[in-house]
């Protein structure tokens, strides 16, 4: 498909038609300039076009060596990889010098260039509407990203350059829509942790790139960023996120918008590394995410980064096992790899973890073995009596895996204490090698379903 980016200043509202394009709400929208820092990308459809589209952050003239120089990049970079830009302007305002100053930057570009103003919902931009020919663009596209006004004259305006596109996209786009995305589509996997613990330093290490801004302050990433990568002929889709600090100290609202695409980058991922300061090492923080994960029934890979700044690894590793051991009780043996995104150094151990929790994760057992292993247990360890009377486990089957989810038939659910609830997930956790991933066990009134004499 072709790549259209959008382009301009800071606060045109250049998200806002990101997310119009892609019919959701991915990327963070806010009055405050600047929000957008990396460069997003998502699948955009106007009608019968269908095309790749680019977010960027705010064109700005800045220093080199500054996070708005950095910026700077990202955008020049996405300028590379489109065919066709969208020069966006905020037409209640007019026409500034940075406007002038940067369209002048991208008359250099060999590329066809289709100019934008924004914010004309009524009559609000249409003083300063003629204003913008200046700039050497022929016909702006009044538009209302916020409204959906002028999609229309957006789709005649982008038709001419992706036509190609749309006509293949009608003959091949939609085979494979029914498919089952869990099984055909990329390893979701999202990079979380607290600020300034490497997350972004991480998978830029991975994928070899600079695909993402760094830098030394907490709370560089604000939007959660996709980035596809190939792993040994797997396809990844690894996920970047902004860190997440406990919700008391959260006071600014974009940072509250972070957060929350934080965590719902959690809930879509399969496999979530959790990037831990190998220096300050298992926070309650840190534990607090880990724990959050868990619940989610997302797989979990720990990550201790910066291991290449302590001097005793062996008593730093046994405390931090200790912690875990402690802190999260309900997941035995969460994979722990120890590596510095900075230097590379043990980075290589990383996605052997991350493909054997992702296998353990999909783990299937066959309802023979699983009723095996209950007849051994209450042999071993019985039930508590309830109410006088023995509680029968009767019958045993995994419903779902991903994470593995198995119900048990028992005469009387309810009266099942917790401890030995406990004692049932660890067994099969120990017998059937599920380490490291969440195991949802059910109880359930009934006979077995497969008894011939119930």
């Amino acid at each position: 498909m072709s790549t259209v980016a959008i382009l301009g200043r800071p606060n045109v509202g250049k998200s806002t038609l990101f997310n119009r394009l892609c019919g959701l709400r991915v990327a963070l929208v806010d009055p405050t300039p600047g929000v957008t820092r990396d460069r997003r990308t998502g699948v955009a459809k106007l009608g019968d076009l269908r095309f790749d589209v680019i977010d960027t952050a705010g064109l700005d003239d800045s220093e080199a060596g500054t996070m708005e120089a950095s910026m700077q990049q990202q955008t020049e970079r996405a300028l590379s990889a489109a065919d066709v830009v969208l020069l966006m302007i905020d037409a209640r305002i007019g026409l500034t010098p940075m406007d002038r100053y940067f369209s002048d930057w991208l008359r250099k570009a060999p590329l066809p260039i289709i100019l934008i103003a924004n914010k004309c919902e009524g009559k609000a931009g249409t003083v300063w509407l003629y204003e913008t020919y200046e700039l050497g663009f022929g016909e702006p596209v009044a538009i209302s990203a916020e409204h959906g006004e002028g999609m229309a004259d957006l789709h005649v305006a982008l038709a001419p350059y992706l036509d190609a596109a749309s006509a293949a996209d009608k003959l091949f786009g939609d085979i494979g829509d029914d498919a089952d995305d869990d099984d055909t589509g990329p390893l979701q996997l999202a990079i979380v942790g607290r600020p300034n613990v490497g997350k972004s330093t991480l998978l830029n290490r991975l994928i070899g790139d600079e695909r993402v801004i760094t830098g030394p302050e907490p709370g560089v990433t604000r939007d959660a960023i996709a980035v596809s990568w190939d792993w040994r002929g797997q396809e990844i889709e690894l996920i970047d996120t902004a860190g997440l600090r406990r919700r008391s100290r959260i006071q600014e609202k974009i940072e509250k918008l972070s957060a929350a695409d934080s965590l719902r980058s959690i809930r879509f991922a399969q496999i979530v590394v959790l990037v831990l300061d190998a220096t300050a090492m298992a926070k309650r923080q840190d534990l607090s995410i880990a724990d959050h994960v868990i619940r989610e029934g997302r797989a979990l890979v720990i990550v201790a980064n910066k291991w290449d700044q302590l001097d005793d690894r062996k008593l730093a590793m046994e405390n931090l096992r200790d912690r875990l051991r402690r802190s999260l009780p309900q997941v035995r043996g969460i994979p722990v790899v120890t590596l510095s995104a900075l230097t590379g150094e043990g980075i290589d151990r990383l996605m052997p973890a991350v493909t054997k929790t992702f296998k353990t994760w999909n783990t299937r057992l066959s309802t023979g073995p699983l009723n095996r292993w209950l007849e051994d247990v209450l042999q071993r360890h019985p039930p508590p009596l309830s109410r006088g009377r023995r509680l029968r486990l009767r019958y045993v089957t995994q419903v779902k895996s991903r994470p593995p989810t198995f119900v048990i038939f028992s005469t009387r659910p309810d009266d099942l204490p917790d401890s030995y609830n406990k004692y049932l997930v660890n067994s099969l956790r120990e017998t059937f090698g599920l380490d490291g991933v969440p195991i949802r066990l059910n109880l359930r009134r009934g006979k077995n379903p497969y008894d011939s004499n119930k």
